[in-house]
């Protein structure tokens, strides 16, 4: 089993309020000068489900907006987005594949 970590947040607060796009072209550039592999995704309208196939209700239960995600593989990474920019909601779910994004 892989287990993912998330960061969701409406697609306004990630496109619009944050630098999103400078902290994970950061995290890539990080990521390129230790020689790791990309752990994590930024995905429009994610659909997550636990473990059983439920969807976790993220999507409409809490936002009133499209929404957005960061999924990793990496924990701390999730956490310190949430440390970093606060207004996101963060959990986890796993999953029997690995995540592979369809644009690959």
């Amino acid at each position: 089993m892989y287990n993912y970590y998330f960061a969701v947040a409406s697609q306004s607060f990630f496109l619009d309020q944050e630098p999103i796009e400078e902290i994970l072209r950061e995290r890539v550039n990080y990521y390129k000068s230790s020689n790791k592999e990309i752990d994590f995704w930024f995905i429009l309208n994610p659909n997550f489900s636990d473990s059983s196939g439920n969807p976790l209700n993220i999507t409409h239960n809490n936002f009133n907006k499209s929404v957005a995600a960061i999924v990793s593989l990496d924990k701390q990474f999730i956490q310190w987005l949430k440390l970093r920019i606060v207004f996101v909601q963060t959990g986890s779910f796993e999953s029997k594949s690995l995540f592979i994004p369809e644009n690959s």
